[in-house]
């Protein structure tokens, strides 16, 4: 039985207990959860529902529980219930019903976990979003891969999530970025505002292989080649290693493309429709004060140009505009003090902030070796990149040790951790159950074991301690997802996998075997067990996915 499932039950009894009594149905609600209990021993699962009706239909609390432990109590399924406190129920279900979630989670499969949660919300989520200036560094990397398993837990919860690059081709950073390579392709130290690093003399030598008329050209027209080649084959390499990390975008969106489409214009007409720009000195500006800036905005400069926070309106009201109700942008510990202005932004749009954008600041990011932290990358020069992080501990590793800890803390990537083939390295730890759960079936496959028709399964006879406490950790697995992606907060996979489900697998390992010794004879029990085993391997598989990183087989 899941949880789901048992709160259904739940539900029931107080239905019947509100006809018999004559109560008002109307109170009860259409859907009610349960939940685990702080204390195992208090059981296996416990309910607030008397205590929320009590009020609303007049009865005490503990007069209501009562009612609804009885009603429970002649439910299939339900082994004892108790009372406890001013109204709390503790339940306990018999060993059938728990075991039955081992069947249900073997035949739901890559499903088991996934809901519809969140619906009908369309999200946009925008993460990553590096300047085409140079390789992805590693709070770049970090958004990655925090980014992509917020996408996959979204659409694991039922919403509808487009993920987006913003692909920063215009403005002043990308100037400098072509006065890098013209300076590199001609011999000379890169400019006091430019960009260094053995990553640009290579591009430097790329954009003349593949354009050689280049080197005739005037600095003017040479620059303006090394900027769009340049920046071309800078992109392509973002897209490359993000690709080989197992990130892929739906939407890769140009900046440059809001200039060029008048954009930019048609955010401003819509902010003065809503009466929130003023002019002065010569310059536009929008009122963010009204909205809790701390300052108002300059969106063009007395000069004609555009800033980039105009940019940023426009940019928000293209999303807008295609759909999205809900903006995600995930930004770096640098863009702390972007929230303001762009709360103020939506509000101005006449959206309501809380509602309509969302922004998650990701906090830095340091990768030790010995014990200190590394500053500087082979290429780069300055800052450590994907490749770097990668190279040192591998995608599976990377992307597990990013995803694992709640982005708005600092983290430290110990390379000496991450690569050992140990039980303190976390993703070792649950990776080793996803092996070991496949090489159980495999050697359970070469003695005559097979878990065998759904209908022969005996649930009942997983009745051990160590059998109950694996399901327990099984039926969570669900309302961690959701939880995971309603609060944006992918290590509660992370943390589930290793302290609930490889915990528990390991004690259940240690303590119920699950192959038959030597001679002896295969019994439902061994089948039995085997059904908990792969059902494991499922949840275990399942969860890595949402974090990309791979369930192997062997080890």
């Amino acid at each position: 039985m899941t949880p789901a499932e048992l709160a259904s039950v739940v539900l029931a009894a107080a239905h019947a207990v509100f006809v018999e009594r004559g109560l008002d149905r109307a109170a009860l609600p259409e859907h009610t959860v349960v939940e685990r209990p702080r204390n195992p021993e208090h059981g296996d699962y416990a309910s607030t529902l008397a205590l929320q009706l009590s009020k609303k239909v007049g009865v005490p609390p503990r007069e209501l529980a009562a009612a609804l432990a009885d009603e429970l109590g002649r439910s299939t399924g339900i082994k004892s219930v108790e009372i406890a406190g001013p109204g709390f129920l503790n339940i306990r279900l018999d060993a059938a019903a728990a075991g039955q979630l081992a069947r249900v989670i073997v035949e739901a499969g890559a499903e088991y976990g996934r809901s519809d949660r969140l619906a009908g919300e369309r999200i946009n989520l925008e993460f990553v979003s590096a300047n085409p200036t140079g390789p992805v560094h590693i709070g770049g990397v970090r958004w990655a891969a925090v980014g992509d398993a917020l996408s996959r837990l979204l659409r694991a919860t039922g919403a509808d999530v487009g993920t987006e690059y913003y692909f920063n081709d215009a403005g002043s950073q990308i100037d400098r970025f072509a006065r890098s390579l013209l300076a590199a392709a001609k011999g000379e130290a890169a400019p006091e505002d430019g960009y260094g690093g053995a990553y640009i003399a290579e591009i430097a030598t790329e954009v003349q292989a593949r354009r050689p008329e280049v080197r005739t050209l005037d600095d003017d027209a040479a620059q303006e080649v090394f900027r769009v080649e340049g920046v071309a084959l800078m992109f392509d390499e973002i897209r490359s290693s993000l690709r080989d990390f197992g990130v892929e975008f739906d939407t890769y969106f140009n900046e440059k493309d809001l200039h060029d489409r008048g954009e930019l214009d048609l955010a401003l007409n819509r902010l003065r429709e809503q009466g929130h720009l003023y002019e002065s000195e010569g310059a536009t500006w929008l009122r963010t004060t009204d909205f809790g800036d701390d300052k108002d905005r300059v969106l063009r400069k007395s000069n004609g140009e555009w800033t980039y926070f105009a940019a940023d309106c426009a940019y928000y009201l293209d999303k807008r505009e295609r759909g999205f109700e809900r903006v995600v942008i995930m930004l770096g510990a640098d863009h702390h003090g972007y929230i303001g202005r762009m709360k103020a932004m939506a509000a101005c749009f006449g959206d309501d902030p809380e509602r309509n954008l969302e922004i998650l600041i990701g906090q830095l990011v340091n990768l030790l070796r010995d014990g200190a932290p590394m500053r500087m990358s082979k290429r780069a020069g300055t800052v450590i990149t994907l490749e770097d992080l990668v190279e040192a501990i591998g995608v599976d590793a990377s992307r597990y040790a990013l995803a694992r800890y709640s982005s708005d803390s600092p983290i430290d990537i110990d390379i000496e951790l991450w690569t050992r083939a140990t039980r303190d390295n976390p993703v070792y730890y649950v990776q080793y159950v996803a092996a070991r759960t496949a090489g159980v079936a495999r050697n359970a496959a070469e003695v005559g074991l097979v878990p065998g028709d759904a209908d022969a399964f005996r649930p009942e006879l997983l009745d051990h301690e160590k059998e109950n406490e694996l399901l327990k950790a099984l039926a969570e697995f669900p309302a961690v997802v959701a939880t995971a992606a309603e609060l944006r907060e992918p290590h509660r996979v992370a943390r589930y996998l290793e302290e609930g489900v490889a915990a528990s697998y390991h004690r259940f390992y240690d303590n119920c075997r699950v192959l038959p010794l030597g001679d002896e004879e295969v019994t439902d029990l061994h089948r039995a067990r085997l059904w908990l085993n792969n059902a494991t391997r499922t949840v275990i598989a399942n969860g890595l996915h949402l974090l990309g990183v791979s369930a192997p087989e062997r080890m």
